[in-house]
């Protein structure tokens, strides 16, 4: 059963309440206040209820909507892992009086995990959207200035190499065909476990990798015929295990293991597409020299993950989706979005103009961004909007009339004060984990990102206010 607040307060609340009173950080005290609106709580408590149908007034009492929006938000202040998550808020005074769980029991890891997934990307959205009215009404922003800037936020992969990812596939195909002869027996088709023989082959490679030599080449490409080879020996065991449980070979009396059977060949039919496109990109890259590979595979868990690049010496591939952050005043963070394919940052100027008149309904007297947003067509759109200052650079100095309005002191005060987005996506970065997702799927990717930027901005409205209020 689903509550919007605790209804009842336990024995050891008001010591929890009375000890910490002193105790907590300053931006906490305003925090505390913002995350207690009723339109966050409700946001919660109705998207929660949306998971079973009688889960409002049926079943055990689970957390209420106030506590799960507040551990969210604390779990990614402080990027923590659920498990993290849960030892400090049980061992810390100051996380249970914040979060309301004040005396009771803290739930456990698991079920903070779920809560995530429950909300769904859409309510998040929703919530960033209310704090950003709420610091709109509090008179944090008034939305007469607009920066913006893209960044790429990695997804939790390792380095994808054509070895690597062949190496995945038979490992994933093997475990799951392991699993399945264990419930059907030895009917049908009979596995054979390869993957020690894949493991010398990629030992093989990477030797070949680091050595030097006329014959590295084609010694390189012999042990990856031979990777190859076994990875589709692979693929066609498990393409007749999946064959075999479909028509009735491979089956079990027992209700239970027939589910199982059915749920391990659905993930055969969904890795083996996968572990294929990765023989077909293998093939083109080292037999036939093409690095170009249309729709090139770079995870079988993250299929979505895309190749970027920013320019970076550092990092000049970045393996990821790429983010759009926008701010107004005080460095909150009006609006952001996850790109499913990379766009030209020249097309994202005019929307970011759009989505800001939406949520703080006006234009933005200056707008500032780098030279990826500028062109002609994007200026000449944002001065019609009624943008008075379009401070983004033009790459091209060949027009003397251009290069003198870039040197107006307007001008360079703008960019000034556009390069403290790139400090606020580093604090993205440092502080709420955005160099890396951590959860699964697209879903996921816009989930991490949205609730690391209401923890960002719940933490700079604390602060604005608190400044507000003196000493």
């Amino acid at each position: 059963m689903i509550e919007v607040r605790r209804a009842q307060r336990r024995f050891g609340d008001g010591f929890v309440a009375e000890t910490v009173a002193d105790l907590h950080e300053a931006w906490m005290r305003q925090a505390d206040a913002i995350l207690d609106d009723e339109v966050l709580v409700s946001t919660v408590y109705e998207a929660l209820g949306r998971r079973h149908p009688q889960s409002r007034t049926r079943g055990r009492r689970a957390a209420p909507a106030e506590m799960v929006l507040r551990l969210l938000v604390l779990k990614h202040v402080r990027n923590w892992s659920d498990a993290i998550l849960e030892r400090e808020v049980r061992a810390n005074l100051v996380y249970r009086d914040f979060t309301r769980v004040g005396g009771g029991k803290v739930p456990d890891a698991k079920t903070m995990g779920r809560w995530g997934v429950a909300l769904g990307p859409t309510v998040i959205a929703t919530l960033h959207r209310r704090v950003v009215a709420i610091a709109h009404q509090q008179h944090v922003i008034d939305g007469r200035h607009m920066r913006l800037d893209t960044t790429v936020v990695e997804t939790n992969i390792h380095y994808p190499t054509d070895s690597s990812l062949l190496g995945d596939g038979v490992r994933v195909l093997t475990r799951t065909m392991k699993k399945i002869a264990a419930i059907a027996g030895h009917v049908g088709a009979t596995l054979r476990d390869r993957r020690r023989s894949v493991k010398f082959r990629l030992l093989e490679i990477n030797r070949i990798v680091r050595s030097k030599g006329a014959l590295r080449r084609a010694q390189l490409t012999h042990a990856y015929q031979r990777l190859v080879a076994a990875t589709n020996r692979v693929v066609g065991q498990a393409k007749r295990f999946s064959r075999e449980i479909r028509v009735g070979v491979k089956r079990s009396a027992d209700v239970l293991h027939q589910a199982a059977l059915e749920a391990w060949r659905q993930e055969l039919d969904t890795f083996v597409p996968r572990v294929q496109q990765v023989i077909r990109q293998t093939r083109a890259r080292v037999f036939g020299g093409d690095t170009h590979v249309e729709d090139k595979l770079l995870s079988l868990f993250e299929p979505s993950t895309e190749v970027i690049r920013k320019g970076k010496a550092s990092k000049p591939n970045e393996f990821g989706k790429m983010v759009k952050v926008q701010e107004a005043e005080h460095q909150i963070i009006t609006h952001y979005v996850v790109y499913p394919k990379r766009p030209s940052d020249a097309d994202l100027l005019i929307p970011a103009l759009a989505a800001h008149e939406e949520q703080l309904g006006r234009v933005p007297r200056l707008v500032a961004g780098d030279a990826g947003f500028y062109s002609a067509k994007n200026e000449a759109a944002a001065q019609a909007k009624g943008v008075k200052r379009v401070c983004v650079p033009n790459r091209s100095t060949k027009n003397t009339e251009r290069k003198r309005e870039q040197k107006k002191r307007w001008f360079r005060n703008g960019q000034k004060w556009r390069t403290g987005c790139e400090g606020r996506i580093s604090v993205l970065k440092r502080r709420h984990g955005l160099n890396r997702c951590r959860y699964k799927g697209d879903p996921g990717m816009e989930r991490w990102v949205g609730l690391a930027v209401i923890a960002d901005n719940v933490i700079n409205i604390g602060r604005v206010l608190v400044t507000r209020e003196g000493p």
